[in-house]
């Protein structure tokens, strides 16, 4: 071969190897730029059903104290939200919600509590029945925040 073709050569092929890293990186920082905006959702969605949960199961546990369970109905919303939670969390939230919701399933069965025993069980250590729920979307939280 003589020397122009080689060297028209030899710039097609550096031209199309510069080219396809330039595409090849492109593609890499898209795919990861759509990974962390998936996690970014998915975070969000879960916060959003969390603070749900959270909200209903507050209601439900002062409610429980001071009244017996008359009509099963004020539980479903609660066990709807489990359901939703069954969906996407990690098995220590999932377990934290069941607990949650067992916990207030038997208070609504035990005897009511007088304000003196609510006032009492507030100063006691054991006060937040919604900490080990928290504590554990905190830490699935964390994690997937991490990810990022």
């Amino acid at each position: 071969m003589d020397t122009p073709t080689i060297s028209v050569l030899s710039g097609l092929v550096g031209s199309l190897i510069g080219g396809s890293a330039t595409v090849a990186t492109a593609w890499v920082t898209q795919r990861t730029v759509n990974r962390r905006e998936l996690v970014r959702i998915e975070i969000g969605k879960r916060e959003t059903l969390y603070g749900e949960f959270i909200s209903e199961c507050s209601r439900l546990l002062v409610d429980a104290l001071t009244h017996t369970l008359e009509n099963a109905e004020i539980l479903l919303p609660s066990y709807a939200l489990l359901n939703r939670i069954r969906l996407s969390a990690s098995h220590p939230v999932l377990s934290e919600a069941e607990r949650l919701l067992k916990r207030i399933t038997d208070q609504y069965f035990s005897k009511n509590l007088s304000l003196e025993y609510v006032r009492q069980m507030v100063a006691s250590d054991d006060a937040d029945p919604l900490h080990g729920f928290g504590e554990a979307c905190r830490a699935e939280l964390r994690a997937m925040r991490a990810r990022l």
